[in-house]
């Protein structure tokens, strides 16, 4: 399969107009139309959709839009990895999640950069599922996501487990030192969609059905500012917050009838390649709650 059609696909997909697309790729247009038949003879499926004033993907066509990207990302990473200064080196591809790099990767990253230069790493942030897919695809050798990975072929060990803990500012003026499961919904929470295992569930079960929060985000590291400029409550992973609950920027609520499940986080790699990262040793210390 020619990558310059698959360009041409990619492109016309994204533009929706031929005479643009061959405009962008410095093409004639019948160039882009008989790529993109021959792109479809090939596939055996009609990839759009045509019109006098318009074209869209059909069915099989958006289906066929993410293997395009894929087969592209490959071909780009081979061709980079072969003409790298650092080629000499073994090329170790990383993905993680935003958190779990800001948590405990980062510092175990830093010592790597340090002591061993045998590596040429590079380093990807997303969210699991597009690491996990990654990773199956051969784009990364390594991913640190909160998804356990069953498929043959590939180990999945746990990586980090951490307790999840409802935080605030001591400058929230509407701050309590404990709170009892029925008093949640009062409280101004700030949500986090973790879709994390359980977790994700259990924090909407928290709350009524259709429950509007004044605040929501895909990214927990993101809600730090919001929480220690006093502004409401949330519950984020140990690991995150332990820094501010040290210097007393936020403080940690204690739940007084019912308990927050622990968060775990996973390291997937392809069999008979061992990691090169070792495993973080468990947090050697629990911050104190109260009583």
């Amino acid at each position: 399969m020619d990558t310059q059609t698959l360009k041409t696909f990619l492109t016309l997909a994204n533009v929706k107009n031929f005479t643009q697309t061959a405009r962008l790729m410095y093409i004639a247009q019948s160039t882009v139309t008989n790529r993109i038949a021959e792109l479809e003879k090939e596939v055996g499926k009609p990839l759009f959709i045509r019109s006098k004033k318009n074209i869209s993907l059909t069915r099989e066509g958006l289906l066929f839009l993410d293997y395009a990207r894929r087969i592209l990302d490959l071909e780009d990473l081979a061709v980079q990895e072969l003409n790298s200064p650092a080629f000499s080196r073994t090329p170790l591809r990383i993905g993680t999640t935003n958190t779990i790099y800001e948590c405990y990767l980062e510092p175990v990253l830093l010592e790597l950069l340090k002591t061993d230069s045998r590596y040429a790493v590079s380093l990807i942030i997303s969210h699991s599922v597009s690491l996990l897919q990654s990773l199956q695809d051969g784009l990364l050798d390594l991913v640190f996501t909160y998804e356990p990975l069953q498929r043959p072929g590939f180990r999945c060990q746990q990586f980090r487990t951490d307790r999840l803990l409802l935080v605030t500012s001591p400058a929230n003026a509407l701050r309590q030192g404990s709170v009892r499961r029925e008093e949640l919904s009062a409280l101004n929470y700030l949500f986090c969609n973790f879709a994390l295992q359980e977790v994700g569930q259990f924090i909407r079960e928290l709350f009524p059905p259709l429950y509007q929060f004044s605040f929501e985000i895909d990214n927990s590291t993101k809600l730090l500012r919001y929480l220690r400029e006093g502004i409401g409550y949330s519950f984020l992973p140990e690991g995150l917050v332990r820094p501010h609950l040290e210097d007393g920027t936020l403080s940690a609520v204690r739940l007084v009838d019912f308990e927050a499940p622990r968060i775990s986080c996973y390291q997937c790699f392809p069999e008979g390649r061992e990691p090169v990262l070792s495993l973080l040793a468990p947090c050697d210390a629990s911050f104190d709650l109260g009583t």
